[in-house]
């Protein structure tokens, strides 16, 4: 857990060190208050003026105040750090997981990946909050307190170990009772977050497959199992507070009742007056004994489980990123695309999704795929970008492998459209001209961009044009809008190489048509690679590349394609009549 407090600046640990300074303060006065109580007592006991009597009760009220003024201040500081160490965690979390490659976030999951950057910061950040207070106080105070009752009567110190020594065996109990289950607490939180997600996510199916109730089971399943360990976890941590009312009670009783059998058994007035004092003053620190113990209680009650979400953390942060950046910056050529035994499977499969594809696109070319469902098409031109890397072989963008590449350089040259149109809540013009580029491109190219993707139709209707709000996943646009929308995302940017994943299947044919029509014009200088389910969609492609089952069985135009290559002849005449072959 203390790996993650280097995170906090020089000015957090400044504060830090205040703190302290003032709980040592605090610490002081606290336990400067029963020797007031001592003098106090001794002056009723000999006869002593009103006046010296109220001079210590004031005393005593100064360092009550001053106590209480410390302790606004060390609260406002550990207010100030925990918030400040939640800012700075989240953040490095957010920014580590958007670095995550396919692979990264499939090995965590997006729901316990959402659980880490927040539910889990939130146990650590509250550790510092509370902990930052008790926990430097509480051992201050117990050795100070020790300190001044040590020596001054066996009989009593040997009570107040007693009752110490029972407490930490309680403590011991408890943390090794609790400490395994909050682990599965926090995986349990996870599992509830992803079902959640799913039937937010898929509620439309829920509706039309009427499985309200099914999803509602798996909902409760799952928030028992959650409800059951936390209860079994609070029930234990709950024996803590009434034992501790019961010690702290019985310590008192104790401390009294020997101390009357000790006064009892005492000769002469001086020797009952001390033993007298001695027992109000014993009383008062043993009690601040406990008081100790109890704070360090409580952090070992929050401390398990924030121990468990700092280590959650932590995987995160120090998971290493299997796709790194390279340093080139700049192309041997311009334009191309080049696979060479590309070969590829996901981590852990038994099997190649890709087997050794060879081709090379050259500047202006427009190269598609097509196969049948689960043949690698989208899996083939998601190597590009690199969200995973080749398993074998080597890519080859404008004569430089793309590992070689700056992250940022490649991606500024791509313009990607995915098989699922992705929007963002925002305005048209901001889902548009996306990311880094929405101060760098004009409104007129945006409006160009529009025009290509064959979306300012649409658009235009718009109450407020480029300025309408698209709600979060565009809800308020329909499939084939989002579609569109997407294409002049990627147009806008006027990138050197277009990737479109089954981007246009939600167009009808003559929408489909018109934007493939448009695209060509604005496009020739860019490389296009477009991976397709309808053979209309790529008749006019200057390469075909056919894919079956993860392997290349036929590239060439359409009409070549059709005479040499049976599986695409197989597909064309399942979608097309023979006059629309010819």
């Amino acid at each position: 857990m203390f790996k993650l407090f280097k995170n906090l600046g020089k000015k957090e640990f400044l504060f830090i060190v205040i703190s302290i300074a003032f709980i040592v303060v605090q610490v002081l006065l606290d336990l400067k208050l029963p020797d007031y109580m001592e003098n106090i007592t001794t002056l009723v006991q000999t006869g002593g003026s009103s006046s010296e009597i109220l001079k210590q009760g004031f005393f005593m009220l100064g360092c009550a105040f001053g106590s209480l003024a410390t302790s606004f201040v060390v609260g406002f500081l550990a207010t100030y750090i925990a918030s400040r160490f939640g800012e700075v965690i989240r953040g490095k979390v957010y920014r580590k997981v958007l670095n995550f490659s396919m692979e990264e976030i499939k090995e965590f999951s997006v729901s316990s990946l959402i659980t880490r950057t927040t539910n889990d910061v939130g146990q650590v950040q509250m550790l510092i909050s509370f902990g930052l207070q008790a926990l430097i106080k509480a051992p201050i105070m117990a050795v100070f307190a020790i300190g001044k009752i040590a020596g001054k009567n066996m009989q009593f110190s040997i009570l107040t170990f007693i009752a110490v020594f029972l407490l930490l065996i309680l403590i011991t109990i408890i943390i090794f009772t609790v400490i395994p289950k909050f682990k599965i607490v926090q995986r349990l939180t996870d599992n509830l977050n992803r079902i959640t997600r799913e039937n937010l996510t898929g509620i439309r199916v829920v509706r039309a497959f009427n499985a309200e109730e099914y999803q509602n089971n798996k909902f409760n399943e799952a928030n028992q199992e959650l409800t059951n360990t936390q209860l079994f976890n609070q029930r234990v941590m709950g024996i803590m507070q009434p034992f501790m009312s019961l010690l702290m009670s019985t310590l008192t009783l104790a401390i009294y009742i020997t101390g009357s059998i000790l006064i009892k058994e005492t000769v002469g007035v001086t020797g009952k007056l001390q033993i007298f004092s001695d027992m109000i003053v014993f009383s008062s620190y043993a009690i601040q004994v406990i008081m100790s113990f109890m704070m360090l209680v409580m952090i070992f009650l929050i401390y398990p489980r924030a121990s468990v979400s700092a280590k959650r953390i932590l995987e995160v942060l120090n998971k290493e990123n299997k796709i790194k950046s390279g340093n080139k910056k700049k192309g041997l050529e311009t334009g191309t695309i080049e696979f060479k035994n590309v070969s590829f499977k996901y981590p852990d499969a038994a099997e190649y999704l890709i087997k050794d594809i060879s081709f090379k696109a050259k500047r202006g070319e427009t190269i598609a795929f097509i196969g049948g469902t689960g043949s690698g098409k989208s899996t083939l031109v998601n190597l590009i970008p690199r969200f995973y890397d080749v398993s074998s072989g080597s890519i080859l963008i404008d004569g430089v492998n793309i590992k070689d590449y700056d992250l940022e350089t490649l991606h500024k040259k791509i313009g990607y459209v995915p098989q699922k149109a992705v929007m963002f809540m925002d305005t048209v013009k901001g889902n548009v001209a996306y990311g880094k580029s929405l101060n760098k491109i004009s409104e007129d190219d945006i409006k160009k961009a529009l025009d290509v993707s064959q979306a300012t139709e649409f658009v235009s209707k718009m109450e407020d044009g480029l300025n309408s709000f698209i709600a979060r996943g565009g809800t308020n646009v329909s499939g084939g809008q989002k579609q569109r929308l997407s294409v002049a995302r990627a147009v806008s940017r006027r990138p050197e190489f277009y990737i479109f994943d089954d981007t246009f299947s939600a167009l009808d044919y003559k929408t489909d048509y018109n934007l493939r029509k448009a695209l060509k014009k604005y496009t020739k200088d860019a490389t296009t690679l477009i991976v397709a389910s309808r053979v209309g969609t790529i008749l006019e492609a200057d390469k075909i590349i056919v894919l079956d089952n993860g392997e290349m069985v036929g590239i060439g135009t359409h009409q070549e394609l059709l005479k040499n290559c049976k599986v695409y002849y197989d597909i064309a005449t399942s979608q097309l009549d023979l006059e629309e072959l010819r």
